[in-house]
């Protein structure tokens, strides 16, 4: 039996993980939300370290709110630069391969073409920073580790997400404004949940950084009309495209990983 840790399971990937689970009976998960796991406190990491000896950590918990990273950058690199150091650091004591998950917003957003792992990250607001100073901790502390970049993550089941927010407006009959300036590839949390099971844990190999979508690259104003469409919504009616989007922190214009 391998055992599994999972930090932040009350966020949509670990619920995802959680609701999966079942198709992978050889594996055995613990799942641990913030209050029972909190990866800024050292001795909450050891007390769940304890439950079990575990062969991976899938970690979940991350502070994702982008806007407000940009107003409390600190708060940003406690949770996803040194809460992740502290669990890097376990998982070397403890003799465990970590699975962490990054994202796209490591990238600026200039190149023309898909990035790769191979081109040089380079982050435009606090959070992306935040999350690659907590690549360069793992890199630093372990050797074996995986760290999977993905893109516009989504539920259509869990938490807070752009699918779910589109959805929402539709049945209230909102108008919906939604820019096309940005271009990445939105990405399902079942795909990823089973590509992190599949690819990572069974296989145990190609240790580093990976980069997983969906690789169907859009805007968020062409991802919005899929949703509308696919949901049988009138996107004619309700979808309208606007131009004069600004956000608080400054967004990478493509994202397509490869």
């Amino acid at each position: 039996m391998i055992n599994i840790l999972v930090t932040g399971a009350s966020g949509q990937l670990g619920k995802t993980l959680n609701d999966v689970k079942l198709e992978y009976p050889k594996l055995d998960f613990v799942f641990l939300d913030s209050k029972q796991l909190d990866i800024t406190d050292n001795l909450s990491i050891e007390k769940a370290f304890t439950l079990a000896h575990f062969d991976f950590c899938i970690n979940c918990a991350a502070y994702t709110n982008v806007e407000q990273a940009e107003k409390t950058p600190e708060i940003a690199f406690k949770v996803n630069a040194e809460g992740v150091k502290n669990l890097a650091l376990a998982c070397k004591e403890s003799n465990v391969t970590l699975i962490h998950i990054s994202t796209d917003y490591v990238f600026d957003g200039e190149k023309t073409g898909p990035y790769t792992i191979e081109d040089t990250p380079n982050p435009i607001n606090e959070y992306g920073k935040s999350k690659l100073a907590g690549e360069k901790y793992i890199q630093e502390i372990l050797d074996k580790y995986y760290i999977i970049r993905t893109s516009w993550l989504y539920s259509k089941i869990h938490g807070k997400n752009f699918y779910k927010t589109i959805l929402q407006k539709a049945k209230k009959g909102d108008v919906i404004k939604v820019t096309d300036e940005q271009i990445g590839c939105p990405t399902d949390t079942i795909n990823l949940a089973k590509f992190i099971i599949e690819h990572k844990v069974i296989s145990k190999s190609n240790f580093g950084i990976h980069h997983f979508s969906d690789n169907i690259a859009m805007t968020w104003y062409s991802f919005a009309a899929s949703i509308l469409k696919y949901n049988n919504f009138d996107l004619y009616k309700l979808l309208n495209l606007n131009r004069n989007y600004t956000t608080f922190a400054e967004r990478p214009k493509n994202s397509i990983l490869q």
